[in-house]
């Protein structure tokens, strides 16, 4: 009988690409950031690398609760399976939203439940709905969880772009009756990632009334719903007259409380539907460690930790915002969220075009060891994030007038009027 494992490769499933799984050679966005970011800092060891790219808070999280982990952690009660999660987090979570989003209408028990991060739980919700066929529809540019999982299901995914003359909405009213009847889920995330917008009152009221219409499902990612600035109140969907029966919203607290690692949030919204990710998810996972609730509850009883991030944040902004408004940018600070996203150049004079913002996003690699994301979706943009390293105001000034530094002195080429 032969030893051989090469029928192995005839049986990977085709959502991953069947017979063709590892075989290709493309190259992923981000995993080609990473390669020629090792390649610039490996040419140029004597200048300092700026990473405007990364979408993670650059502090850890406040000291109360990592006390408060360590304290629970201690404790033998906490060491059992959670489950679906412990009555301590969800009241915490429930009162969260009442607190920070004057949403004063949760069952924590029936109407919130805990996910093991946000992303864990956008892969999780089309098991609960999506069958072969159905829709997901999903701005573009995006994060691209809920899609690929729609995909696995067998499921379509319509994409609606997300531009900058419609304040980064998607424009629902263009949708056809086609795609209106085979759709099950809408996602919407704002504050947005990677264009940084808010959502409004008025157009969550529309989505209400567009899911009602179209009896469809409202997957709101509210990843950043407490990281606005200049005026901007927290906004959540649920807060809307009606969001709560036909939707949900995922919070997650690795941005609003630098928890990145520690994988907790929390689905909060009808209760059926509530029910189903549950369902699913008590067939996925045990449930986050006891001690991460618990800590999680403490930071979610504070939410002026929140405050004074999202205060660092708008302040960076500003800063990046001016600073790249001096060397050329169209750059506008955003009302919400770790990114300020902008057009790129069209061309540096005497020197090289840009045909795509990835091959720009490349060039600031390269030549001047600045990170960023590049997206070629619906124009072509640049993200970039205040999330970079920097120990108090002083440094944040330091190291932006640094990137002032090294792109002022490049002639970029815009596209004509701007």
């Amino acid at each position: 009988m032969s030893t051989s494992t090469d029928y192995i490769q005839k049986l990977f499933a085709d959502r991953i690409g069947g017979e063709q799984f590892g075989l290709t050679n493309e190259v992923y966005k981000f995993e080609k950031i990473k390669r020629v970011k090792r390649e610039a800092i490996r040419q140029n060891p004597h200048i300092e690398f700026i990473d405007l790219g990364v979408g993670e808070p650059d502090e850890m999280a406040d000291q109360a609760v990592v006390r408060k982990l360590a304290d629970e952690a201690m404790k033998r009660e906490n060491r059992f399976y959670a489950d679906n999660g412990i009555p301590d987090f969800k009241q915490a979570a429930a009162t969260y939203m009442q607190n920070v989003f004057g949403v004063d209408h949760l069952n924590p028990e029936t109407e919130i439940n805990h996910v093991i991060g946000s992303k864990s739980a956008l892969a999780m919700l089309p098991a609960a709905f999506i069958n072969p066929f159905d829709i997901t529809l999903m701005p573009t540019p995006c994060y691209p969880i809920l899609a690929t999982h729609t995909k696995y299901y067998g499921g379509e995914v319509v994409y609606l772009p997300l531009l900058e003359e419609n304040g980064f909405l998607p424009q629902l009213d263009l949708l056809s009756e086609g795609v209106l009847k085979k759709t099950k889920l809408l996602y919407l995330n704002y504050p947005n990632n990677p264009t940084g917008a808010t959502a409004t009152r008025e157009f969550f009221e529309e989505v209400v009334q567009f899911a009602k219409k179209n009896e469809l499902i409202v997957v709101h990612d509210a990843a950043y719903a407490a990281l606005v600035f200049d005026g901007e109140r927290p906004l959540s969907f649920l807060s809307i007259p009606g969001a709560k029966e036909v939707g949900v919203e995922l919070h997650s607290l690795s941005k609003s409380f630098n928890m990145t690692g520690w994988r907790i949030g929390f689905i909060a919204g009808n209760e059926k539907l509530v029910k189903a990710f549950a369902t699913v998810k008590d067939n996925m996972d045990s449930g986050q460690f006891i001690a991460i609730q618990k800590a999680a509850a403490y930071a979610l009883h504070h939410p002026e930790m929140t405050e004074k991030i999202a205060e660092k944040y708008s302040r960076r902004h500003h800063l990046l915002a001016e600073a790249l408004r001096e060397c050329g940018f169209q750059a506008k600070k955003p009302k919400g969220s770790f990114f300020l996203y902008t057009k790129v150049p069209k061309a540096i004079a005497g020197g090289p075009i840009f045909q795509t913002a990835e091959e720009f996003s490349q060039y600031l690699l390269r030549e001047h060891l600045i990170s960023s994301v590049p997206w070629d979706e619906t124009g072509h943009e640049v993200r970039f994030s205040v999330t970079f390293q920097a120990n108090g105001e002083e440094e944040e000034r330091r190291v932006i007038g640094e990137i002032k530094a090294r792109l002022k002195k490049v002639p970029f080429i815009f596209e004509e009027g701007e």
